[in-house]
């Protein structure tokens, strides 16, 4: 795809949330298909570690910045991208258009309980929407088939996936076409989210971008470390390759 910009290796798309949203709309007119990747600070480090979430990933249609470090990362490495386009809030726009237009959409992902929590509020926000079928997200790999076929039964046109990485990275790459939706947008914890299971951060914290320690300070003991040494990963990929950008030019020392 022309006009994309490479960030560490990675293609991302420079897209805006509007055209993102249009773009999943026409894939759902045309009756193409479109996988969706998001990617924040945590996931590029994680992608440089683990090769099958880097395919996984990069292998996806449309790749956009989820986390604000990755905007800045763009301005200051100059690879400029437009804005976030966090999968939450993809996620939302994406039913608030599914339902004014008709479009049949599937749910995979978290908990039973949280599941059934979210579906009834997706229900009361948007209750014209039409839920072609929901899955709870634990399940092995042995099963990935049997739900690509159950999904493509239902005949929903997009899919959400309420599931952690690299699991519906992982998912999307092997199975994503096999389901016959037409959008695949993996959302991570939006499930956790939409069923009050946990908060998001307020708006200002997301603006700083620090949406991580928001996340962090809600469960430290399972989040506090990871996100820690993810981000100080991600400074210092970014410190190299700024680095690897603008060689030094301090002059050679004169010998007298």
């Amino acid at each position: 795809m022309s006009g994309r910009q490479s960030l560490f290796g990675v293609e991302l798309d420079p897209l805006t949330m509007d055209e993102t949203v249009q773009r999943c709309l026409e894939a759902v007119q045309d009756g193409s298909q479109l996988e969706i990747g998001v990617v924040n600070a945590a996931k590029l480090v994680n992608m440089r570690r683990d090769p099958r979430l880097a395919r996984a990933v990069t292998g996806c249609d449309l790749v956009l910045a989820d986390g604000q470090a990755v905007v800045w990362a763009g301005r200051v490495l100059r690879a400029p991208l437009p804005e976030r386009v966090a999968g939450i809030d993809l996620f939302l726009r994406l039913l608030a258009e599914a339902e004014a237009a008709g479009i049949s959409v599937y749910f995979l992902g978290a908990r039973k309980d949280v599941l059934e929590r979210m579906l009834h509020r997706v229900a009361d926000r948007f209750p014209r929407l039409t839920v072609a079928g929901s899955r709870n997200g634990y399940f092995d790999d042995s099963q990935q088939e049997a739900i690509a076929e159950e999904i493509a039964r239902s005949g929903a046109q997009m899919l959400f996936l309420g599931m952690t990485s690299p699991k519906k990275e992982v998912f999307t790459a092997a199975y994503g076409a096999r389901t016959g939706a037409r959008v695949v947008h993996g959302v991570g914890g939006s499930f956790d989210i939409l069923a009050g299971v946990t908060k998001r951060a307020p708006e200002s914290w997301q603006r700083w971008g620090l949406e991580w320690l928001y996340r962090a300070l809600q469960e430290p003991r399972r989040l506090g470390r990871r996100y820690l040494t993810t981000n100080a990963a991600f400074l210092l990929m970014t410190a190299r390759e700024f680095i690897r950008l603008n060689p030094s030019t301090a002059p050679a020392n004169r010998s007298h």
